[in-house]
């Protein structure tokens, strides 16, 4: 028996109503980002491993997929003990790898097209990644990220239009959220005035289950962690941070009073946030934030649903120098991603499609033979004319088959056309939903509110 047709894990099919769904997402981020005046670049899917490597962290470069050379791919590749490593084994028979996010192809764009680019470029980028991850709830090794960034600007005003657009973004998709914004500039400085520079991350990682364990526990972690007690003692007022943006930041001015990087990040913070509350935008200080991601080394943000179980759905942060990488030091960047793959379940779990955004075919011209189907041809192409979409049924079946067809596919209306129709020179259009008749011209029926 031949094996039934699969899928690899982590990847999905989708159908035609969850690509109207995925399709509302991409249209509702591109309009919103455009409005800013971000313009689409797109980049190949794979890119050359020498761009990938050494770009997200010893984590991400075991997750990058890697695609074998062409041909022979043990052709030159001179093979001994040390091969067992499994990077080692890679370097030789593999040139290419998939792009694990859209942020460093871009950064490779940037400094590939310099000379046609004028700065500060804005660009905005929809397009799949691939990570060999284990797939769970959420995470999946293919799926979309949806990224604006601007290229070649220092300016804090950057970051208040980016928190601006994810505001805008989650108001028109109707979902409630939290965004928390952090400056790496502050970790830096809370690490350096404890002297424990290089557990950063152990840290803001043991903060960050305050809720869930306690103060004792998140101190006894500290210490696990092998960090001294003085040092966690100093760290308290930090831990303990609570109360509105101003009354943390007044905080951690006291806190990181000699630190000049740290006291940096909380200007930076002072200054995003004062901008977004003249607006009406809402964020939230979270000094817990601490994005994994090497790169970043300024402000940095994350949003989550309020009304739904879910990791992050949309992040990002500000990299000095992400295009010196590639040779090109000095040039500064921020940028932010939605999850469009997380939103997708975000928006299936709060059922908040708007009806328009998953309904394709508006009408269904019902097929009750050749003679007829000539008649509805002209009139199906001048409702089209007018942008409705409109299909007719390809054979002359039973009439009972045509409707189930409409109702499988949601169409609202349905045209029926006889002798008595003919005759009159128009269309009987039913309602499905309230089972209404009315005979109607073709302007009449493009003048429906479908």
């Amino acid at each position: 028996m031949a094996q039934k047709p699969s899928i690899p894990k982590g990847t999905r099919d989708f159908s035609p109503l969850e690509m109207a769904k995925r399709n509302y997402i991409f249209n509702t981020i591109k309009e919103v980002y455009a409005l800013y005046g971000f313009q689409p670049i797109e980049t190949p899917a794979m890119e050359n491993l020498s761009t990938l490597m050494g770009k997200y962290g010893e984590e991400g470069d075991k997750l990058l997929f890697k695609i074998l050379n062409s041909g022979d791919f043990l052709k030159g590749a001179p093979l001994s003990p040390a091969d067992g490593n499994p990077n080692i084994l890679a370097a030789k028979i593999c040139e290419k790898g998939l792009r694990y996010d859209l942020t460093v192809p871009f950064a490779r764009y940037v400094v590939q097209h310099r000379e046609e680019l004028t700065l500060p470029f804005k660009r905005y980028q929809i397009q799949p990644v691939w990570r060999a991850d284990r797939p769970q709830k959420g995470r999946y090794r293919e799926f979309y990220q949806c990224d604006a960034d601007v290229v070649g600007s220092d300016s804090l005003l950057n970051e208040v239009e980016l928190m601006q657009i994810i505001d805008t973004v989650f108001t028109r998709f109707g979902i409630r959220v939290c965004i928390k914004i952090n400056n790496r500039k502050i970790l830096s400085g809370i690490a350096e005035i404890i002297g424990q520079a290089d557990k950063i991350v152990d840290i803001t990682v043991a903060i960050d289950k305050l809720d869930k364990i306690g103060l004792d526990n998140v101190n006894a972690e500290l210490a696990a962690n092998g960090i001294p007690a003085e040092a966690i003692e100093t760290l308290q007022p930090i831990i303990n941070l609570k109360g509105t943006n101003c009354e943390k930041l007044a905080t951690m001015r006291r806190v990181l009073a000699n630190s000049e990087t740290g006291l940096k990040g909380i200007e930076e913070c002072e200054y995003i946030i004062s901008k977004l509350n003249g607006l009406n935008n809402e964020v939230e200080l979270d000094l817990t934030l601490a994005r994994g991601l090497n790169y970043y080394t300024g402000a940095i943000f994350e949003v989550k649903a309020l009304d739904v179980e879910m990791g992050s759905i949309t992040g990002g942060g500000r990299y000095d120098n992400l295009t010196g990488i590639f040779g090109m030091p000095g040039l500064s960047g921020v940028g932010i991603s939605f999850g469009a793959d997380r939103i997708f379940d975000v928006l299936n779990q709060l059922d908040l499609y708007p009806k328009d955004a998953v309904s394709t075919t508006k009408i269904l011209f019902v097929n009750f033979g050749e003679k007829e189907m000539d008649f509805c041809l002209p009139i199906i192409a001048k409702i089209r004319a007018a942008g409705i979409s409109a299909e007719i049924y390809p054979d002359s079946a039973k009439m009972k088959k045509q409707m189930a067809y409409a109702n499988t596919k949601n169409i609202p209306y349905v045209a029926i056309v006889g002798e008595t129709e003919m005759a009159a020179g128009k269309v009987t259009v039913k309602n499905m939903e309230t089972g209404e008749q009315q005979m109607m011209s073709a302007d009449e029926i493009a003048d429906i509110q479908f």
